[in-house]
């Protein structure tokens, strides 16, 4: 018993949540993900050196 409160309160929560729309700032999200860190190196695999970059495989005699 009791069950109807706390499911009408869940769906109130999950209703506000899913047509909940803040102010998104535009110019703010673009500023972050078009930053590029200086100093920072690109792409760098630390274990290419331990393998060849053309790999050859050996047939069985």
């Amino acid at each position: 018993m009791g069950r109807g409160r706390q499911k009408a309160k869940n769906t109130k929560v999950a209703r506000e949540l899913k047509y909940f729309s803040p102010a998104t700032d535009y110019s703010a999200l673009e500023a972050e993900l078009s930053h590029v860190p200086e100093g920072e190196p690109e792409y760098e695999d630390k274990w290419a050196d331990l393998y060849d970059d053309e790999e050859t495989e050996e047939e069985p005699a």
